[in-house]
């Protein structure tokens, strides 16, 4: 199968090869040399401060969503989230599970963020701000320049879900002033799913100190207290982070975070040259390096993932709920090439041939 979804996406020979490896013991110096290295090459990546921390977390990107609230956000707080999609529903959802006061910026599908439209949001006693940079649901890059000029502004502890994004986009966490970045292993890292990652500013460390949670699992004090020796609390997903580890000294090796985005933006952009011919409508006002989210003009999206998928061996990115029949996305993450672009076009140009779309 030809993997075009956005996670978990296709991952490179060695990585695969690290995976078939037996499971090495953990809990030695080795393990912790490679966990350190994550660390550091996670902030680099990320543009984060040297007194940054960084957590892993065994659990996909939702479990790291659930920490980062838990253990940064209490009933005292005011929270202020952008809502564009199922993604950042999520985030609603945790809130009202944790009983943390918040209001919501609701916006249509594909739709981007203004900053008009924070502006009534001004001098309101908000104290946090959530935020999906992409919406991968919809395909929405949101403009993280003037959500960084409003929080600063208004003095508020920023969270971003970085998780489809991170490595796709341009990101400077330290410059925007973001206060944790939230990232997984099976988007831009291609590496398989089982890990996320908390990005903690020195800000966000302070407020996970000052905390008290009920719950063991994602009690970030613990995690960070381990990660000092380059350890967790509980077992992770061992395999995968030895993965992330080479696929973090790859993209260090083959010229750092610039040069991954630039691949991934490449691809992006020639994918999107290539099917403007075609009866799709890219329904996104911004959009991310990472994924291209269609509109069929002639059929159900749904119908057209199934025939992909049954027919032709190549997985597009399906969605759900009102948007099933609506929007497909193209992922452009993982280790695809231009040729392997070709391939999803050329099967896309037959189903128009045979009247399908």
């Amino acid at each position: 199968m030809l993997n075009f979804t956005v996670g978990p996406v296709q991952s490179d020979d060695i990585v695969r090869e690290i995976g078939g490896m037996q499971v090495p013991y953990f809990r030695t110096a080795e393990f912790s040399e490679v966990m350190l290295e994550n660390e550091k090459l996670i902030k680099k990546f990320a543009k984060a401060g040297d007194d940054y921390r960084v957590v892993f977390i065994t659990g996909s990107g939702t479990a790291s969503m659930e920490a980062s609230i838990i253990n940064t956000l209490t009933t005292k707080d005011k929270v202020l989230i952008v809502n564009g999609g199922s993604f950042s529903l999520r985030f609603i959802q945790l809130c009202q599970l944790h009983k943390i006061p918040y209001e919501s910026i609701d916006l249509e599908v594909g739709k981007a963020l203004t900053e008009d439209m924070l502006l009534k949001y001004d001098n309101k006693n908000f104290t946090a701000f959530l935020v999906n940079v992409h919406e991968t649901s919809t395909g929405v890059h949101y403009d993280m320049d003037i959500i960084s000029k409003f929080c600063k502004r208004n003095n508020l502890f920023l969270i971003v879900d970085a998780i489809s994004s991170f490595l796709a986009d341009s990101f400077n966490m330290q410059k925007l002033g973001v206060d944790i970045m939230i990232t997984g292993s099976q988007k831009a890292l291609a590496c398989p799913p089982g890990i996320s990652v908390i990005v903690l500013s020195p800000k966000a460390i302070k407020r996970v100190e000052s905390t008290d949670i009920v719950c063991m699992y994602l009690d970030l004090k613990d995690a960070l207290k381990n990660g000092e020796r380059g350890q967790t609390p509980f077992t992770p997903a061992v395999s995968v982070l030895l993965q992330i580890n080479q696929r973090l000294k790859e993209i260090e090796c083959n010229g750092g975070v610039e040069k991954e985005t630039e691949k991934i933006a490449a691809i992006a952009q020639d994918f999107r040259d290539k099917i403007k011919d075609l009866p799709f409508e890219i329904v996104s006002e911004c959009m991310s390096n990472a994924v291209t989210p269609l509109k069929p003009l002639t059929a159900k999206a749904s119908d057209i993932f199934n025939i992909l998928k049954n027919e032709y061996g190549i997985w597009i990115c399906p969605n759900g709920g009102n948007l099933k029949d609506v929007l497909f996305r193209v992922g452009h993450i993982g280790a695809l090439t231009k040729e392997d672009n070709d391939t999803l076009i050329t099967a896309l140009k037959d189903l128009q041939k045979r009247g399908i779309i």
